[in-house]
């Protein structure tokens, strides 16, 4: 791989993902001359324009910035991709047959953490609040870090830390195996789920992608395992391993788990000692999973219980993760990046528990052509613990339309009664004409657009 220094500029085709903002602002703060390109406007870009980063939402070759797209200037223009841009986009086929050097966003994020201690949360689902809860502890701690998040961290306004120390934290992303760039100080693993078929197309291919990833962590590190998932220790002899979760036989044990005044508190049991009454203000019985292994990565990195206790109480998440935008006496709002069946089921349940006795509306917008042909039926089951369900049309993301998958697919599956297709702007309006007692949107496409306006409409109760 090339040094990027020997670069000035850096041009990003889809700039707007939260990975690539992330390396976007990182090298904006580095002193680069950054750019890129995405799809359409969001949030992201616009605060990315903010920052004095150019972004461009055409397609055509002429309106990439002059300096970035001139071929005798390309020594000097590294350019980034996200795969989830088809390769035949017009922007990715002029760098490509110009002869630009060019790398995957995962390769770069490999790159710079091959010069840190990187920590890394691997895992289907949990990995962006389980990564931002390690990196909040840590940031808070006399350790100090740096962070790429998959997520908005709602503490920090911002994807990406920036510390004086040589510890990053990293999500480890499993899809296109993008995380077999990443050689890990500390590893994590929360779930392992079925997922990300087009690529891995079996189960067993997807473990074995796991397997790789753990056995790139680097001798004398630390290996974290939610307890009961099927990994191999042999895959790596020469680094520590523990697990953590609810059950007594793993080394990191949450128990006597309470809720009181808007606070989960627990108990946790490490392999030396007891930390008792932890804090955790963040909704939802699965954050204190991801809590216990935030947990035990500081217990692991000397950070002292009290550090520990003080952040952990003072966490307020990430944008888009159970995400309560809402809540009143008459009405509730939450807003979540469900897109996986388990998802989905935490999401609901984790509502049910937090409003007993009230009725739930979902509004679900299913992300990718493949994802919904392969679990369309546990699509389905979880949606079926709604009172009301609304589907959205499929976000298609990188793919191309598959002739029978749609929205009814998992419609037609469903027990439930209460039950409809409609498109974003039929949704919004739905919820202004019946304004639902607790609202849960969820998927991981372009829902989030309508996180603003469903939040205005119940505001115009108050």
């Amino acid at each position: 791989m090339s040094d990027i220094t020997q670069y000035s500029r850096i041009f990003f085709m889809g700039i707007g993902g939260i990975g690539m903002s992330a390396l976007a602002r990182y090298f904006r703060a580095g002193g680069y001359q950054v750019a890129g390109y995405d799809r359409t406007p969001s949030a992201i870009t616009d605060a990315l324009e903010k920052e004095g980063i150019q972004v461009i939402f055409d397609d055509g070759v002429q309106t990439i910035p002059a300096p970035f797209r001139d071929p005798d200037e390309k020594t000097d223009t590294l350019v980034i991709y996200t795969p989830a841009l088809p390769g035949e986009h017009p922007g990715m086929s002029y760098f490509r047959e110009q002869g630009y050097t060019m790398y995957k966003r995962a390769q770069i994020l490999g790159m710079i953490a091959d010069h840190m201690r990187p920590v890394a949360v691997a895992g289907t689902h949990g990995k962006t609040t389980t990564s931002t809860m390690i990196a909040h502890v840590m940031k808070q701690s006399v350790l100090d870090c740096s962070a790429f998040l998959g997520g908005i961290s709602k503490n920090y306004d911002t994807n990406l830390l920036l510390g004086e120390s040589d510890w990053v934290v990293l999500e480890a992303d499993e899809f296109d195996r993008s995380f077999l760039y990443l050689h890990p100080e500390i590893a994590v693993i929360t779930s392992m789920d079925a997922d990300h078929l087009d690529i891995y197309h079996t189960y067993e291919h997807l473990v074995e992608s796991f397997h790789q990833f753990i056995s790139q962590v680097r001798p004398g590190g630390k290996i974290l395992v939610r307890y009961g998932l099927p990994i191999d220790r042999e895959v790596n002899r020469q680094a520590d391993w523990f697990t953590y979760g609810p059950e007594n036989e793993a080394d990191f044990v949450a128990t006597g788990l309470s809720y009181n005044d808007g606070h989960h508190i627990f108990d946790v049991h490490t392999p030396e000692t007891e930390m008792s009454k932890i804090y955790l203000g963040l909704p939802g019985k699965v954050n204190v999973e991801n809590a216990l292994a935030a947990v035990a990565v500081s217990h692991l990195l000397g950070i002292s219980e009290e550090s520990i206790k003080k952040s952990l109480l003072l966490f307020k998440g990430v944008r888009r993760r159970f995400d309560i935008r809402i809540n009143t006496p008459e009405y509730v709002y939450i807003d979540d990046y469900a897109h996986h069946p388990v998802e989905l089921k935490a999401a609901i349940g984790s509502t049910r528990e937090m409003f007993p006795g009230k009725k739930i509306t979902g509004i679900f917008q299913p992300h990718l052509y493949s994802r919904t042909s392969d679990f369309s039926g546990e699509f389905a089951k979880s949606l079926d613990l709604l009172d009301t369900a609304i589907l959205l049309d499929i976000y298609p993301a990188r793919e191309k339309p598959v002739p029978g998958v749609t929205s009814r697919l998992i419609l037609d599956k469903m027990k439930l009664k209460d039950k409809m297709v409609l498109n974003k702007k039929e949704a919004v309006a739905w919820v202004r004409k019946n304004l639902p007692q607790v609202l849960l949107t969820m998927g991981a496409g372009d829902i989030d657009r309508m996180v603003i306006p469903i939040e205005e409409i119940y505001k115009e109760t108050e």
